[in-house]
Parts: structure tokens; sequence; C-alpha cells
């Protein structure tokens, strides 16, 4: 049953795209940007920079609409989550399918300014993010098939510059699973309880009391990655220093993921910190392909 709501429908579907939490957005904007960058030597073509913009926002808000609509009877039960409009029965399903159409097809017409390499990777990503839900039914870590889709990112846009896809973008594309993995095990941990009451899936419960040991892992691969690229591209002083920056945040997440009964609100808080994490290695990335 719908319930009577009280704000504008264009601010509900606002909140159902997310839009009110630019975090989420960000990040996924993040690694598609690092491609598009290292791909064209730090000189990107400034219409293709806005088009991977557009493309990205158009199938994150894609992605969550998919994601509240596969978890509408779940969310209710998850304190982070009751509140979103499907789960809170403040939009109907019919309106959250067509907005979740409109962003499938707004990221298909961006989609078809890519070249063919380009735009047929694209292709392949929308079953992986139109599944990505269902998987913390069935798989023990629906976490990497968020991080797979978050390296189609990379995939997409280095090969929009290149027309091709080399060692550096795989190298890129494993930085990008790996740091997923990191960052979106460290959201799931705030969720353990609520998860795990539920029956539902998540990298946070798979990996127990070693999940923080895992996060850590998971960061450390990204730093090899990244360092790797960067020996491989020859990147500058400006690039080594912003790895040094991101690996310090880093360690100083694994460090305080290790205390005893850290406050639910911190989980969170790390990761907005990788957003932030993530521009500044962008901006080392630019500043050291010159």
């Amino acid at each position: 049953m719908l319930e009577t709501n009280q704000e504008p429908v264009w601010l509900t579907i606002f909140r159902l795209l997310r839009w009110h939490k630019p975090e989420g957005r960000l990040i996924l904007m993040i690694p598609a940007l690092w491609a598009v960058c290292l791909a064209a030597a730090g000189k990107p073509p400034l219409p293709l920079v806005g088009v991977i913009i557009l493309g990205t926002l158009a199938t994150s808000a894609a992605g969550c609409v998919v994601n509240d609509l596969w978890d509408r009877d779940i969310d209710p039960e998850v304190e982070r989550t009751r509140d979103r409009p499907l789960a809170a029965r403040t939009l109907s399903i019919k309106v959250g399918i067509g907005v979740g159409i409109i962003a499938l097809f707004c990221a298909a017409v961006i989609a078809f300014y890519l070249n063919p390499l380009s735009f047929w990777l694209s292709v392949a990503a929308v079953p992986v993010i139109l599944l990505y839900p269902g998987a913390k039914r069935v798989f023990p870590i629906p976490q990497l098939v968020l991080s797979i889709a978050w390296g189609f990112a990379v995939l997409i846009s280095w090969s929009a510059v290149t027309q091709n896809i080399s060692q550096p973008t795989w190298l890129l594309w494993g930085a990008t699973l790996l740091w997923t993995l990191g960052f979106d095990t460290v959201y799931a941990m705030s969720d353990r309880e609520d998860d795990r009451r539920i029956g539902v899936n998540s990298s946070a419960l798979f990996f127990g009391d070693y999940a923080p040991l895992a996060i850590g892992i998971f960061f450390l691969g990204t730093i090899i990655c990244l360092a790797w690229l960067g020996v491989s591209i020859h990147l500058h002083l400006a690039f080594w220093i912003t790895l040094a920056i991101a690996s310090v945040g880093w360690i100083w997440q694994f460090l305080r993921l290790r205390q005893p009964d850290l406050p639910l609100p911190a989980y969170g808080e790390m990761f907005r910190q990788n957003v932030w994490l993530g521009f500044i290695l962008l901006a080392g990335m630019i500043l050291g392909s010159f």
C-alpha cells in the first residue's frame, strides 16, 4: 500500500536516485575519470570527459533504482535503508520502474557517443548492474559483483580514448576492483546485524572477524596495482605523492577498523573518506602525467 507522501514527487524521485547523497555517485565517477585521464596522458578531450561524467551519473541512477526495486521488501528491515522511497512505500513500483527505464535510456543515448568497443563494453555492463542486487541472496561475497560493475567504468573510459585495452588498463581495473571491495566491505560492516537477521549475504559477514584484515589486504592490493601502473606508464612525482597520501589514509582506516566496538557512523565516515582519497589520486594522475 502506498503511504501518503508529504514531499513533492520530484523530491522523492531525487531521493530514489540518491542524489541527496553525492558521495555514492562520485565514487563511481572516480575510476572512470582515472581511466580517461590516464589513457589520454592527463589531457583528455573535454567533450569526452563530459560524456563520462554524464554516463556515470545515469548509470549510477539506474543502479540505485534497480537495487531499490530488488530490495523493496528487505530495506524496511534495515535501519540504514528503511526510509528509501520504495521501502517506505512513498513511491509506487510503477514509478520506480519508469524512472529506472528513463535512467537506462539516458545511459544508452550517452553510450552511442562512444566508439564501438566502449559501446559494447557498456552493453556488457548492463547485466551486471541489473543482477548485482540479487547477488546478496545467492552469492557469499556480493560486493565482488559490485566491484566488477565498477571495473567496467575503467574499461569503458580507457577504451573510449585509446580504442583498445592494454596492460595498464588491466592494472587500473585491478586497482579499482580491489579498492571497491575494500570500501564497500567497510560500508557493509554497518549493516552486519541487520543482514544476519534478514539472511542476506555480504562480504562483511563472509569474512566475519577477519573483515578488517580482508579490507587491509584489498587496500594493499590497490596500492600495489596503482604503483605498478605508475611505473609502467612512467607517472611522475605528483602521482607518487598522492599515492603515498592515499596509502596513509587506507592504513589509518585499517587500524581504526581493528578497534573493538567502533560506532556505526564511523563506517560511513570511512566510506566518504575514500571519495576524497580517490579525488586526491585523480589530481596526482593528471599532474603526474606531464
